[in-house]
């Protein structure tokens, strides 16, 4: 049987809040579209929503059209930004990734942008911890139909999903997989589930659920 686990990005792997803020500014100042300055918290609210939804509640005096252009433009500088600058991983992420890789293999499932996986994994050179990724940017699907799709192609009989928020754990009840919530990150689940308040106590909860 093939068991595999499947990451959210934000608030599961790493902190890319501020960094985030800093590029969007940059980008709101190019494009002349809005005087709106961003904050790390404003970010911090808004991640894991597909994009289309961040530009509905951050640009909300825009036109549709204005605001989808802008988003365009913050999420291609986000890109860039973060490639360069990356973001704030987890405790002992690499360590615990690389335990993890003995046994399961690992993937990637978000409701980011095209190119926000990559550029996490090209600046810290992460490729070779994941078989694959995939995300809301490259197909417009959403997060529980992505989970699963990727689960499928890659043949796992058995997979379990690590995220932070409510939205995680209904995407991954709505693809048919497990669920460990990542408790240090941005949210609450409101159902019992398997926690971990460490991304190094992975290893012991992730063996807890394929074995039970």
């Amino acid at each position: 049987m093939k068991q595999g686990i499947i990451f959210d990005m934000d608030g599961t792997l790493w902190d890319s809040a501020e960094n985030v803020a800093v590029s969007w500014n940059i980008a709101i100042s190019e494009s002349g579209l809005t005087r709106r300055e961003l904050s790390t918290s404003d970010i911090q609210g808004v991640m894991g929503k597909t994009m289309d939804k961040i530009a509905d509640a951050l640009f909300p005096e825009l036109s549709k059209e204005d605001r989808m252009n802008l988003l365009d433009a913050c999420c291609k500088k986000e890109n860039e930004y973060l490639r360069e600058h990356g973001g704030v991983l987890y405790p002992k992420l690499v360590e615990t990734l690389q335990k993890l890789g003995e046994t399961y293999p690992l993937y990637i499932v978000s409701n980011c942008q095209a190119g926000y996986i990559e550029a996490f994994l090209d600046h810290y050179g992460f490729w070779n911890y994941f078989r694959d990724i995939e995300c809301y940017g490259n197909n417009l699907r959403q997060k529980g139909e992505n989970i699963r799709l990727l689960a499928d192609r890659n043949g796992l009989d058995e997979a379990v999903y690590v995220g932070d928020i409510q939205g995680d754990y209904d995407a991954s009840m709505q693809a048919g997989v497990g669920f460990i919530h990542a408790a240090y990150g941005f949210g609450t689940i409101g159902t019992e589930v398997l926690k971990i308040n460490s991304f190094s106590e992975l290893p012991e909860t992730a063996n807890i659920y394929f074995k039970r």
